[in-house]
């Protein structure tokens, strides 16, 4: 018998027997080995996104394991492989496909939110979707491979280039991925961050932080530019203030990236925008080739994803593993260890 965590109503997770039946053709079936819980997982745990998610639903898009099997039509894949998934399905049809923009297709199946995710023990998905991993990738850290390459994304559609000032406004799991990717592209950064934790890691790790309670974030950025302005802001709070300093602390023809999920319409200074010529883009999701380069990032040690990983949980702790994330406090990234079912496990931090 395998196991599944399942939402079933708002709050309310449970660990159930889950179906294991043969892959079919040109797909294989997985099992996961170490699943991380990310902001989306947590609104879906609060509700908010009930009118999207038909319970009971299985969670989980960052993943690593192995494969087990693979179906009829599957010839580049074994038992054994190591690997994770690009956790998008597209129907090739619409006009964002037909203009190359698969990642965000018109009618997109996000796996693990719109249909069965990687919370349990076995999983098949299309072999279309796996990214194969080194084998000497612990696979606990290869589970930051998907929230890796969501920050690959970020910068890559941020433009970010050699020297330039780039601030991070959020210093949560996905702004502290985009200020590593953005200083491996050769980018000054630097981080702004309420949390005391979330900074004195971000600082272990290198990085230089402000504290928006403390200081003024637009003057410290006049100073470290010589009044010229940040040439990159990363939106990754996800709260109003956030907007406010992101779009402030440009210079002109800045550019300000929206990476967080603002569920209700913010005012912005667009006479700012005009003033000094900025840009505003989004960022959303991404594509295989951020994948690729978010495995590379992780392996060869540019992404300290051991450092990132607050605690590790067995299958059947996931419901405490959610609430302690709603906490925040000392919690960067939980995972869950789909192969374990006993006592939680720590990691180092």
């Amino acid at each position: 018998m395998t196991l599944a965590v399942r939402y079933t109503s708002a709050r309310t997770l449970d660990t159930a027997p889950s179906t294991d039946s043969p892959p079919g053709p040109g797909e294989v079936e997985l099992a996961p080995a170490f699943v991380g819980i990310c902001g989306t997982d947590l609104h879906i745990f609060h509700g908010d996104m009930d009118a999207r998610v038909t319970a009971p639903a299985v969670l989980g898009h960052e993943m690593s394991g192995r494969i087990v099997r693979v179906g009829p039509e599957v010839d580049d894949w074994q038992p054994g492989d190591a690997v994770t998934v690009v956790p998008l399905r597209w129907d090739g049809t619409c006009p964002a496909c037909r203009a190359g923009h698969q990642h965000v297709c018109q009618h997109l199946d996000f796996i693990g939110i719109d249909s069965p995710g990687a919370m349990q023990q076995r999983w098949t998905v299309p072999a279309s979707t796996l990214v194969r991993l080194p084998e000497n990738l612990p696979l606990d850290r290869a589970a930051l491979v998907e929230p890796t390459a969501v920050a690959v994304h970020d910068v890559g559609r941020a433009g970010v280039r050699n020297g330039e000032k780039t601030v991070v406004v959020g210093g949560g799991p996905v702004g502290i991925l985009i200020a590593l990717v953005a200083r491996a592209a050769g980018a000054e950064v630097r981080v702004v961050e309420l949390n005391t934790h979330r900074r004195l890691l971000a600082e272990e790790l290198g990085l230089s932080t402000w504290d928006p309670a403390a200081d003024d974030i637009t003057e410290l950025v006049q100073q470290w530019t010589g009044e010229a302005g940040a040439d990159v802001a990363f939106e990754v709070s996800g709260a109003a203030a956030g907007v406010e300093t992101a779009v402030d602390v440009l210079g002109v023809r800045g550019r300000l990236c929206l990476v967080a999920i603002h569920p209700r319409p913010r005012e912005i200074n667009l006479h700012r925008f005009f003033w000094r010529e900025l840009t505003l883009v989004g960022a959303r999701l991404y594509e295989r080739g951020d994948f690729e380069r978010a495995v590379t990032l992780v392996a060869d040690g540019t992404i300290p994803a051991d450092r990132l990983i607050s605690k590790v949980v067995p299958l059947t702790e996931a419901s405490a593993a959610f609430e302690a994330l709603e906490s925040g406090g000392d919690v960067m990234k939980i995972l869950v260890d789909c192969t374990a079912t006993g006592d939680a496990q720590e990691a180092a931090v």
